[in-house]
């Protein structure tokens, strides 16, 4: 096994990979841009080491810097976590090339299921559905001449694609010209490459995913699904597990499909195969993740598994510990993504200062915190601050016990958070009767407002600070303020209580 791991990544996944390792008593090295210098996962690492300015491609991005660091330090292996160079083949071999451990797939197997365009040759060999699409040619002219052969309205995508970017719905062929500029634009600043693709737009679709896992045996798996379906710009914002369109045949289907696809290119370690569920119950290949997903967490409820302490086990050469036969789920997990973002000016990101956070604690409620109290949200990285997942024994009781977390959630800074707009889409009848598809957002909430009536943040911190005032004007003989009063409050007590301290 590992004696130290170093962490190629920032925020919620981070700390998610320094707690599994701590777990496992691996010793962990986190890297940290300048703008992270007082971030949360530079604080919970054995050791932590700066390796650049703020701007992702100066550091996060950095093959060079990173594997130097790794080497410095003694490290056995690095964890890329998902984002960055998670999925970038260059990265796995100079891994290997330094006599360290890549935790993930292998570079071949990333190569190809990191184009979109190559994925979908290899599993369509493989005999797994695909979306009607085109792929031959690259040139405008050609793309222009198979799209209306498709038929309107279609997808514009990058070949290199991921994260909803370089992605364009057109209806009508007198917008494609404009969208093929567009997307190649996206495409290339987001992925350095230009090369785009189509797809026939599947409208009202279910999103689900299949997690499998592969070792070096030749064993791969799959742990269940996950539906996504409730998403932003092509991106998930609510998962849930077991997925409410599956029944049994359908799943079993699915699941041996994602196998096939994953085996068709020998994969090895965590991975995602993404399908598109059209309104018949037909299952398209959309993509594959060679990387463990964001939305992991409600898969861990519900299997009672590690996913990260398996990933890391299969690195170092065990066989996967379960066979499918024995995987089994109990309950009913959601999870929703806490962001710094404005939901009412179409999910524009904010910036700003993290004053204090505070997340529930109760059975079944499970935080994957990015981001502590004095933490500073910047333009450089993703706004995810937190994720918030719960385990119920039925849907409903998931549904009612993610409402309460949410409600029990505080965030107080100048930043803006999309917890209020969580609820209203929990709280929304389509979502509570499980019948949302990847077209709900955009067609219920396009125009959505919070609710008025809710006191600013500056009119709550200004109340606490007004009470504690009266509390200690209040204090009998000068009796300082922690002799009085709710003997649980935080006031209470006159020592460094810090909400969200870890």
């Amino acid at each position: 096994m590992f004696q130290k791991i170093l962490i190629a990544n920032r925020g919620e996944i981070a700390v998610r990979i320094i707690q599994a390792c701590q777990e496992m008593g691996i010793a962990t090295v986190a890297v940290y841009s300048e703008a992270d210098a007082a971030a949360l996962h530079t604080m919970l690492a054995d050791e932590a080491i700066c390796i650049g300015p703020s701007a992702p491609g100066e550091s996060y991005l950095r093959i060079d810097k990173i594997v130097a660091v790794a080497q410095q330090t003694n490290c056995d292996a690095i964890h890329p976590g998902y984002g960055f160079l998670a999925e970038n083949a260059d990265f796995a071999v100079a891994v290997k090339a330094a006599n360290l451990t890549f935790i993930g797939p292998s570079a071949a197997a990333m190569r190809i299921m990191g184009s979109k365009t190559m994925a979908r040759a290899a599993v369509q060999a493989a005999g797994v559905p695909v979306i009607p699409g085109y792929q031959a040619s690259n040139a405008d002219a050609d793309l222009i001449a198979a799209a209306q052969a498709l038929g309107f309205p279609v997808l514009v995508k990058a070949s290199a694609g991921g994260g909803g970017k370089g992605i364009r719905v057109v209806r009508e062929i007198a917008t494609l010209p404009t969208a093929l500029q567009a997307a190649r634009r996206e495409a290339f600043n987001a992925f350095g490459d230009d090369q785009l693709y189509l797809e026939k737009l599947i409208e009202d679709a279910h999103h689900i995913e299949f997690q499998i896992f592969g070792d070096q045996f030749g064993n791969i798996v799959h742990l269940f699904e996950r539906e996504c379906s409730i998403q932003r710009r092509h991106q998930k914002i609510i998962e849930e597990t077991p997925s409410p369109l599956l029944d049994a045949n359908l799943r079993q289907r699915m699941g041996e499909t994602a196998v096939a696809a994953a085996r068709a290119v020998q994969y090895l370690n965590a991975g995602t195969i993404e399908f598109l569920v059209d309104s018949a119950r037909n299952f398209y290949f959309l993509e594959m993740n060679t990387r463990l997903q964001v939305e992991h967490p409600i898969t861990e409820l519900t299997t009672g598994l590690d996913l990260v302490q398996t990933q890391i086990r299969i690195a170092a050469g065990e066989r996967l510990p379960f066979q499918q036969a024995d995987l089994t789920q109990r309950g009913h997990a959601l999870e929703c993504r806490i962001y710094a973002e404005d939901p009412a000016n179409d999910f524009l990101p904010a910036i700003g200062q993290i004053w204090q956070i505070e997340f529930p604690h109760a059975p079944g409620v499970r935080i994957d915190p990015g981001i502590a109290s004095g933490g500073e949200v910047t333009i450089y990285y993703d706004p995810l601050l937190a994720k918030l997942s719960v385990l119920g024994a039925t849907r409903q009781a998931a549904i009612a016990k993610l409402q309460w977390a949410l409600r029990h959630t505080v965030i107080l800074g100048n930043v803006i958070t999309n917890i209020t707009f969580l609820r209203a889409v929990l709280n929304h009848p389509t979502f509570q009767q499980a019948t949302s598809t990847t077209a709900f957002i955009d067609q219920t909430f396009a125009s959505w407002q919070p609710s008025a009536g809710s006191p600013p943040v500056y009119a709550l911190i200004a109340a606490a600070l007004v009470g504690l005032q009266e509390k200690n004007r209040s204090s009998p003989n000068n009796a300082p303020p922690e002799m009085l009063g709710d003997p649980y409050s935080p006031w209470h007590h006159p020592n460094h209580f810090r909400m969200g301290s870890v």
